[in-house]
């Protein structure tokens, strides 16, 4: 119990101390031991290595879970080391009404129809939305918590001891200054004629005391300069592999935005899938189920993104020579024409092309060398080129 008292007094005696070091260098009173520029840049290299890594972290955080209840809820689960319970997307949820949605209003006609395909190109999407947060999660946030709750906490740790040797060193220079101060008065030789032969002996006794407290200053000083130079060392360590801790981030990065490509490529994919199989039923309305961009590629980002398709013109289409082609001179060919029913309104884009009605019939043929994607149409006396995706052919 003494053992436990002294040492309770001796830390009690070490933390007056330094909070006297630390008021008066607040105050100015105090002289205070700067770090060299190159130990200051390396602090204050870590101080925005970690700012910039909890903002990256939580608005990731906001963009794989908008909602600010559920983020509480898993952080709850993680603190509390519970497997976070499994949540429906929202695109699985809007995929499971728009089911029901089709059963209870028919699902043999061409709404109920089109919301099945639909429901199932939202449950896909849903799908690969789950997986994105989960990739997403394991490569790219566990890092950088780990980095904010590992090795963050230890730099901040031996941070905080670098202080406190720091505030010990400059408590001990600032002990032996006013110990040399009192000696060197104590050491001033005294009138002969004004003083008493007494204050001779005085004299002599202190200045034997502030030597011997010279000299235990300047010991505790050599002490608190090798613990400082110590910890000094120590830190600067840790502060130097902040740069490693970049080099893990930026592969982390590259994890992230691999997931995320492959996310919205698949996104890509389905919607595509989904826009061709609406242009198969009637009265469906859609623009044309035909990609104007390149196809997909999992070794190019540039070509995933999602453009919306185009019908491309006939300019573009049309063979060499056929674009100058006068449509009034081009006759059936012999091996005769088929009916065709509009499926939706489509206007002309040039003189070339034949505009159309939705539910209307019209008649239509092919010509050698077209472009398979446009075929010739008729409607009274009037002919032009038609896009095959607007046409159900009957016969």
């Amino acid at each position: 119990m003494d053992f436990n008292m002294k040492k309770l007094a001796s830390d009690a005696g070490i933390f007056f101390t330094r909070a006297v070091q630390f008021t008066e260098e607040k105050f100015g009173q105090a002289e205070k031991t700067e770090l060299d520029a190159h130990f200051e840049n390396l602090l204050a290299r870590a101080d925005s290595t970690k700012n910039w890594t909890e903002k990256i972290l939580r608005q990731t955080e906001v963009l794989l879970q908008p909602n600010p209840s559920a983020r509480v809820e898993e952080f709850l689960y993680e603190k509390l080391d519970r497997k976070v319970p499994s949540r429906v997307t929202n695109g699985e949820l809007l995929a499971q009404y728009m089911a029901e949605a089709a059963s209870e209003l028919g699902p043999t006609t061409p709404y109920g129809k089109t919301l099945i395909k639909v429901s199932e190109a939202e449950k896909r999407l849903g799908a690969a939305e789950r997986d994105f947060i989960h990739t997403a999660s394991v490569s790219f946030l566990t890092p950088l918590r780990n980095f904010l709750e590992g090795d963050w906490k230890t730099i901040s740790k031996e941070r905080r001891l670098l202080q406190n040797r720091r505030l010990d060193l400059d408590a001990c220079k600032a002990r032996l200054k006013r110990a040399k101060a009192a000696e060197a008065k104590a050491t001033t030789v005294p009138d002969f004629q004004e003083t008493r032969p007494r204050n001779y002996i005085l004299s002599a006794s202190a200045s034997a005391l502030w030597n011997d407290e010279v000299d235990k200053a300047e010991q505790e000083l050599r002490v608190a300069q090798t613990e400082f130079d110590r910890q000094a060392e120590v830190t600067r360590l840790l502060l130097e592999g902040i740069s490693s801790t970049h080099v893990n981030h930026l592969r982390c990065l590259h994890e992230f935005v691999k997931s995320q490509t492959t996310y919205y490529a698949q996104c890509y994919r389905h919607m595509l899938d989904l826009q061709k199989q609406l242009g198969r039923f009637p009265g469906t309305f859609v623009g044309t189920t035909e990609p104007a961009s390149p196809p997909l590629s999992s070794t190019s980002p540039t070509t995933t993104a999602a453009t919306m398709p185009v019908v491309p013109s006939v300019a573009s289409l049309a063979p060499p020579g056929e674009a100058s082609l006068c449509l009034e001179e081009v006759a059936p060919p012999a091996s005769g024409t088929r009916k065709a029913r509009v499926l939706y309104d489509y206007e002309a884009a040039d003189s070339s092309e034949l505009a159309l009605l939705a539910d209307e019939l019209i008649t239509v043929y092919s010509l050698p060398g077209m472009d398979p994607d446009w075929l010739i149409g008729e409607r009274g006396n009037k002919k032009g080129k038609v896009p095959v995706t607007y046409l159900e052919l009957l016969s």
